[in-house]
């Protein structure tokens, strides 16, 4: 044998003996799909690896040897028997086949199955109401209306049973608020909290199935997507809908209203319960990716969004009384109401564009209010991940103190009211003016503290900077 021939016989076998080590990685959780007939390694049995990292199961292959010898032609058991021999794992080769296309397999059924969520380890609401009110200021009545839901929702799938005579519903919510007031936060952090896989996505880029954009089912892949490709995990987790008034109802289009009415049609079984086949590894359904079969009966699913002009019709619906008489409304009565829109109903909600089927499928409708600057100051330095603590920890790297005095909070607050997108304002704020102190701090090591004042905020005078020693003095005076 040449040196060649051994050199390469020696790489064919360091690389099937990497194919098994990967294999039996995955074997105990995943398992391959078969590309024809997209029936996984479980019900299919063996599959047989192809070039491209393909996977094909010995029914299909038996399919196509029949397709190209006709009925009489060789068989594929035949061929196996007869030459003793199997197809050369390529794909063993080429690497590992990516995980993002396999599925998990299911865990097999026991006598006794043992639930997935304990209901002693789901805390109770004021638990959950606790832990929120670390991270987020204000919206108390948002955050006990979430807790209690979510923790209805996990003892509803931690007791169910199939001979139960009482079946209780999930409880979906629709959450309202204006931009800026913690919608998105607040759900990233309460699935942060139960650790339970969230999927977040935008209503905006759903279509009806069959045009551009993206298809109803890909809300629950991205989900899938989340949990690992791990179907049980998916089954229990939380999808947030975000910009979910975008899908309102248009008024007087005269074309097929694509991504508004049919969209909301087209989600009423997600949010109801059903099996839906969600393709694994991609947003939309084609030939070249492998399905998989989600039932949503047991998602947690929360739409939000800031509904533009809805304030606008709750004053028309409450000033539709006459002016005149004992009983006249005045027409400006609520234009200086700032949180108006906690007065929000169902009829007011339908007006918009919501259909009524949508709306029945989210028995749960609660308000963030609007963030005034009393608000505004407190989420600059209350919460565990405040903007002002994270800037205060990238200085405390140099070595530098960073403090803030009370009227240059005042005059952040002014400014990002000013700019009406609430909290998201802040930020950019804080940008602005902190960018030459981050730039010029780093050159000089004898600089102990800056302190931003109200004057240097709205650019009518410079922060306060204190030398090393005179810093040190001060806290030992303290």
């Amino acid at each position: 044998m040449t040196d060649n021939e051994k050199e390469i016989k020696d790489a064919v076998q360091s690389n099937e003996s990497k194919g098994k080590d990967n294999k039996d990685k995955d074997n105990g959780e995943y398992e391959k799909i078969c590309y024809m007939c997209r029936r996984p390694e479980s019900k299919a049995g063996r599959m047989i690896e192809m070039p491209g990292n393909i996977s094909i199961c010995a029914d299909c292959m038996q399919k196509t040897f029949d397709s190209i010898q006709g009925s009489t032609g060789m068989q594929y058991s035949d061929l196996m028997k007869l030459s003793n021999m199997n197809f050369i794992n390529l794909s063993e080769l080429q690497g590992e086949i990516p995980r993002r296309q396999k599925v998990k397999k299911k865990k097999e059924k026991e006598e006794k199955p043992t639930p997935v969520f304990n209901i002693k380890d789901i805390p109770a609401p004021h638990k959950i109401k606790a832990k929120l009110d670390d991270y987020i200021v204000g919206q108390e009545h948002a955050k006990k209306v979430v807790s209690v839901a979510v923790y209805n929702h996990y003892k509803r799938i931690a007791n169910a049973k199939p001979t139960d005579e009482v079946e209780i519903e999930k409880s979906n919510m629709l959450m309202i608020g204006p931009t800026g007031s913690g919608k998105t936060y607040l759900v990233k952090t309460l699935a942060k909290l139960l650790d339970v896989p969230l999927a977040i996505t935008d209503a905006t880029s759903l279509t009806e199935a069959g045009y551009i954009g993206d298809d109803i089912e890909s809300v629950v892949s991205k989900l899938l997507a989340a949990a690992e490709n791990d179907v049980e995990k998916a089954e229990k987790g939380i999808i947030f809908i975000d910009e979910i008034d975008k899908i309102a109802k248009k008024k007087n289009a005269h074309n097929r209203d694509v991504s508004g009415e049919s969209v909301q049609q087209g989600m009423l079984k997600l949010l109801e319960g059903a099996d839906i086949e969600v393709p694994v590894g991609a947003n939309s359904k084609n030939a070249m990716v492998p399905l998989v079969t989600v039932n949503t009966g047991n998602i947690l699913f929360i739409c939000g969004g800031a509904f533009p002009d809805l304030a606008d019709m709750i004053k028309e619906r409450l000033t539709k009384t006459s002016t005149m008489g004992f009983q006249g409304e005045l027409r400006d009565r609520f234009d200086k109401e700032k949180n108006l829109i906690h007065k929000v109903t169902t009829e007011d909600l339908r007006n918009f564009g919501m259909i009524p089927e949508f709306l029945g499928r989210l028995p749960i409708v609660y308000t963030l209010e609007e963030l005034d600057k009393e608000m505004l100051v407190r989420v600059l330095k209350e919460p565990k991940n405040a903007i002002l603590k994270q800037y205060q920890r990238l200085l405390l790297f140099d070595e530098v103190e960073l403090t803030f005095d009370d009227g240059a909070l005042d005059a952040i607050a002014e400014k990002a009211l000013e700019k009406d997108t609430g909290a998201r304002a802040l930020r950019a704020i804080i940008e602005e003016f902190m960018l030459d102190i981050m730039y010029e701090i780093p050159k000089d090591d004898n600089i102990g503290r800056v302190t931003i004042t109200k004057e240097y905020v709205e650019k009518t005078g410079g922060p306060v900077i204190e030398m090393r020693g005179a810093a040190l003095l001060e806290q030992k005076a303290q």
